[in-house]
């Protein structure tokens, strides 16, 4: 069809005032309204609402629409949304352009009425002309593979690869320390239900563990990934054991009886409180089972076999490597608990400066100090707890990390969690005083108020400071405790006050785990705060822009078991809808080649940052075998890096050709005067 035939409808949305507030959508309708081929021009208050979508139906009906423009808020959250309605007046869904003036025009002009109306015009003006060059495009159709990879053993790992079980698929979860469980394995109780960590962790992985459609693969990592939603191809290294599964129970305890003090480490699942020894089993009732060896504290396995025995240590285990097929994968990688810097708060100059996770393990009944409230021996008699270690840090007052970067988030657990732990001091030894250093108390969440409650019934003292005069930890040179804390009391109105305590607990926050490789093989986007970034935090919580791949619990923000258990449930819903379908449909939004300009330079497959997306492959021409750059459709993202790269204007976008860009600039810049004061023949302006 000519272009000048093209009959044209333009839908401007007031978003209940984000947008009309400022702009005047009016105005901007009647501009549009003399535009070449537009024949309907509405103003609606709700564009998105099922009314407003029912009357671009029937307009598209009534009025033989051939393409489509709305003006509302950004393409991220409806542009879906309209393209579904296209669909219902059977009108091919990408025939349509979508103009941004709320996020675009009216949030960022909200002190320029005129300029921003003049703006939105010049917008839709712009969309009118690059929406006739659009073409009739059709989705893209990819078979799917029957399984799912869950990238983490914790607690949200454990529980997205049960739920997409439960449902009938079949899931290969990957862990890449020895043994299952991640951080929820190192609690002693949980709040506020005060249920053992542990027992409610074993259950779980005991589910997970007996389930058929369940592969567990401990001290495994992903080394690649290759393909795209529906059909990627993992390949995924397990590492040895070195100790035999079936051990015989006597001979196991004897070898770990036999075990050096000479070959010892820090134990990470006492957080450096302790020592670990080459053979290490965790806790009681961990899974696997049985032990995994650390072969370079006790000089390779073969000596491992000379020590323990041929019996326990097997030294001929080999890495294996796998590939695993999956229609989707969850990344459940979890967090790492801040590690504060040296002095900080005298962290690592003084032994009483320990970490809320530390403490933690000590009030753990299996825990190093077998739940007594002790340090290296000594009996503590006062504890004091400061918050906000590693979280809401400010530039300019707190020390920045290596990179540059600062926490500036809130980890949103510590408070509840610090509260909890007074009150669990109280109670199970009232006769130690416990104070708590603070800038905000943030117990959010369902009763968890009521922990601070709770914590000043039971006489927990507070104490609240400013960001620019932090507590001070020093050792006491009154004898009164290990240590003093002075700090400038905001509840006293800035009375200094001095505190002495045997042992002083840092509130550190939760940092996003170093899962940089794993980010480069999926294109994972990463947020400011380092932790992975959903599409939308209420559209599409945990959905990543990587189509097929999904996020789950703390790898996402920080967030407690019960909120790590409910994203993992969305996740594994989301992946469910994925992997039961035989065949998926993409944007068909891709690099095309024009085989007849193309010559083969190979730039374009140079710049693609997406692997097998874009390869040149043998072709004949006039009888000779050339080279022709080639796309492959499923990978393809049509990020457009290859189109500037190609010397002879071979390679195209769909939906977003050059020309159609050139189209939408020569729309910006019509003259706003002659489009107002023209004549429409059949024009409706509501």
């Amino acid at each position: 069809m000519n272009k000048n035939e093209l009959r044209k409808g333009v839908y401007i949305c007031r978003c209940g005032g984000n947008i009309s507030d400022v702009v005047a959508c009016e105005k901007v309708a009647k501009a549009a309204e003399n535009l070449d081929g537009v024949v309907v021009s509405r103003v609606e208050t709700f564009m998105c609402s099922d009314p407003a979508q029912e009357t671009l139906i029937a307009d598209i009906k009534n009025h033989n629409l051939d393409r489509v423009v709305i003006a509302s808020c950004s393409p991220s959250l409806h542009e879906l949304t309209f393209r579904n309605a296209l669909k219902r007046a059977e009108m091919n869904p990408y025939l349509y352009e979508h103009v941004n003036i709320r996020e675009q025009v009216s949030w960022v002009h909200g002190s320029q009425p005129d300029q921003a109306t003049e703006k939105a015009t010049r917008l839709i003006a712009g969309a009118l002309k690059k929406v006739e060059g659009a073409k009739a495009l059709e989705t893209l159709g990819l078979r799917v593979a029957k399984r799912a990879l869950v990238v983490g053993g914790g607690v949200a790992g454990l529980r997205a690869a049960k739920d997409l079980a439960d449902r009938g698929i079949e899931v290969t979860l990957v862990e890449r320390s020895p043994f299952l469980g991640g951080r929820m394995a190192q609690l002693g109780t949980l709040f506020p239900t005060g249920e053992k960590s542990r027992d409610l962790l074993g259950r779980l992985i005991a589910e997970v563990t007996e389930d058929p459609k369940i592969d567990v693969l401990t001290s495994s990592s992903v080394n690649s990934v290759d393909g795209y939603v529906g059909n990627f191809k993992i390949a995924v290294e397990t590492k040895p054991r070195y100790v035999r599964p079936m051990v015989d129970a006597g001979k196991l305890a004897e070898a770990l009886e036999k075990q050096s003090e000479d070959h010892e480490t820090d134990d990470e699942f006492n957080y450096g409180l302790t020592k670990r020894k080459a053979l290490r089993l965790p806790y009681p009732g961990c899974w696997p089972p049985f032990p995994a060896l650390d072969e370079k504290l006790c000089g390779g396995c073969e000596k491992a076999a000379e020590m323990f025995g041929d019996d326990v240590i097997d030294a001929n285990q080999k890495t294996e490597k796998t590939v695993i097929d999956a229609g989707g994968i969850i990344v459940a990688t979890g967090f790492a608990p801040y590690q504060p810097s040296e002095g900080e708060f005298g962290f690592g100059r003084h032994p009483e400066v320990i970490t809320l996770p530390q403490l933690m393990r000590l009030l753990d009944e299996e825990g190093p100090s077998k739940g007594e409230l002790s340090l290296n021996g000594r009996p503590i008699g006062s504890v004091a707890i400061i918050h906000c270690v590693g979280s809401r840090q400010i530039e300019g007052i707190h020390q920045p990390k290596e990179d540059k970067s600062l926490n500036t988030y809130c980890s949103r657990v510590c408070c509840t969690a610090s509260l909890q732990a007074a009150i669990e001091i109280k109670e199970r030894f009232s006769h130690v005083n416990v104070f708590e250093f603070f800038k905000d108390i943030r117990s959010y969440g369902k009763y968890h108020e009521e922990y601070y409650e709770k914590a000043s019934r039971s006489r927990v003292l507070f104490f609240k400071y400013g960001d620019d005069r932090p507590p001070v930890v020093e050792a006491d040179p009154h004898g009164e405790g290990a240590l003093r804390i002075t700090v400038k009391d905001q509840l006293t109105w800035g009375h200094e006050i001095s505190v002495p305590a045997d042992l002083v607990v840092l509130a550190t926050g939760m940092e996003p785990r170093d899962i940089s490789e794993l980010v480069g093989m999926l294109k994972l986007p990463v947020g400011a705060d380092g932790f992975l970034r959903e599409v939308h935090p209420k559209l599409r919580p945990v959905e990543l822009a990587v189509q097929g791949v999904m996020v789950a619990g703390t790898a996402q923000a920080p967030m407690n078991i019960d909120e790590a258990s409910s994203a993992a449930s969305a996740a594994a819903a989301k992946a469910f809808k994925i992997l039961t379908k035989d065949e998926i449909r993409l944007d068909p939004y891709v690099a095309v080649v024009d085989a007849d300009l193309c010559e083969g330079s190979g730039q374009c497959v140079a710049q693609c940052e997406y692997s097998g997306a874009l390869r040149l492959v043998d072709v004949v021409a006039d009888g000779k075998t050339v080279k022709r750059a080639q796309v492959n459709e499923a990978i393809c993202k049509g990020c457009g890096s290859c189109v500037p790269a190609c010397p002879h204007n071979a390679i195209d976008i769909a939906g977003s050709a050059l020309s159609q860009l050139y189209d939408l600039i020569d729309g910006f810049t019509l003259d706003l005067p002659d489009i107002a004061s023209g004549a429409n023949q059949e024009g409706v302006i509501q």
